[in-house]
């Protein structure tokens, strides 16, 4: 019998064959590996050393395990990475925030994902709950580097596919990746335990003008007034000089909101510039508590009753002092992860 086909005007005839035999990608049987769709239980989640137990949280919100690898340091500095597991033909997470030993945290992100993909991985997604380098993300001097922009092209470099994180110094750094960037907010977490822990009377102040528009949403989530704290940084000491308030504090329980919190001294500074305005109270809520050594007891003393912060950064030089209190997030992280891998929405997550 003759297959049916088509023959052009040199007779040469070409068969005509089944649309799913040229694209098996498109095969619509649901126990198929082509299938777009991921299982929960089908997830490879890998942790790097910065963020060890926000992976094993989040790994415990997914209901899947952790999966297995290995990191050395070698006595002259050198990172060695190892997958312990076939992640051929895979989609991959990795879970590392780039803190404390920043640029030894950010090169072991960078020789996982070089290792993932000579693996044969699929995909691999960055999942970096605190991205450090955020911070350098203009040229706003004379002959300095766009820092934020080296480390996106490094990620792309090595095969990125998609880059995960939690609030962004500026959100406009998605632009710096031409690979997609989910900025998730930490403020739905912060604000859902500022309000159990039934605190009234707020009003939202932005630590500074550059995160007045994320003030802003902190507000309406918390149905709340909110002011702007306008300082001024003369130079990269991490200190900064409050130059005024602008918004109403008399009486008020002011909360403090910003994306990080290194030294503390913004926070202190806003905090004593907030009673003497009038503020009966003084609190803060800080998606990334990175302390830098000493911060604590300098928020030990400061007017600050309590500082709310993610548990994004787990690898902190000091203990935390009882006025600090850590909110988790791997329910955040765990269902970002859940909707990539289901093809869902992010966006979603997080209404206005």
């Amino acid at each position: 019998m003759k297959s049916k086909g088509l023959c052009n005007s040199k007779n040469i005839c070409f068969l005509k064959l089944p649309l799913l035999f040229l694209y098996p990608r498109f095969k619509s049987d649901t126990g198929s590996r082509y299938n777009t769709i991921m299982a929960d239980e089908d997830l490879m989640i890998f942790p790097g050393t910065a963020s060890l137990e926000l992976t094993a949280s989040i790994c415990e919100w997914l209901d899947v395990p952790v999966c297995n690898s290995d990191c050395h340091t070698f006595s002259d500095g050198n990172t060695f990475v190892q997958v312990r597991e076939n992640v051929r033909g895979r989609d991959v997470f990795v879970i590392q925030s780039t803190i404390h030993r920043t640029n030894d945290r950010f090169m072991e992100l960078l020789f996982w994902v070089d290792a993932f993909k000579r693996a044969s991985a699929a995909s691999v997604t960055a999942v970096i709950p605190y991205f450090s380098y955020g911070k350098g993300d203009k040229k706003d001097e004379p002959r300095v580097s766009i820092r934020a922009r080296v480390c996106a092209d490094a990620l792309e470099a090595v095969g990125c596919d998609r880059v995960v994180t939690m609030d962004l110094h500026s959100p406009q750094i998605q632009g710096f990746f031409r690979i997609p960037v989910d900025n998730l907010l930490g403020l739905h977490a912060l604000g859902d335990q500022v309000q159990k822990d039934g605190a009234e009377n707020l009003v939202v102040v932005s630590a500074d003008t550059g995160f007045a528009e994320e003030a802003r949403k902190f507000a309406r989530y918390l149905d709340a007034p909110v002011a702007i704290s306008v300082k001024h940084r003369p130079d990269h000491d991490e200190h900064s000089e409050v130059i005024d308030i602008i918004g109403d504090v008399q009486g008020k329980t002011a909360l403090i909101v910003d994306d990080f919190v290194i030294s503390g001294g913004t926070l202190i500074e806003d905090a004593r510039d907030l009673r003497s305005k009038g503020a009966a109270r003084v609190m803060a809520a800080v998606t990334h508590g990175v302390f830098s050594p000493g911060a604590m007891k300098r928020l030990a003393d400061s007017e600050i009753e309590v500082l709310y912060v993610t548990d994004s950064v787990e690898n902190r030089p000091e203990p935390l002092i009882d006025k600090i209190r850590v909110v988790p997030v791997a329910s955040c992280f765990g269902e970002a992860i859940r909707r990539i891998s289901r093809r869902e929405s992010i966006s979603a997550m997080f209404p206005e």
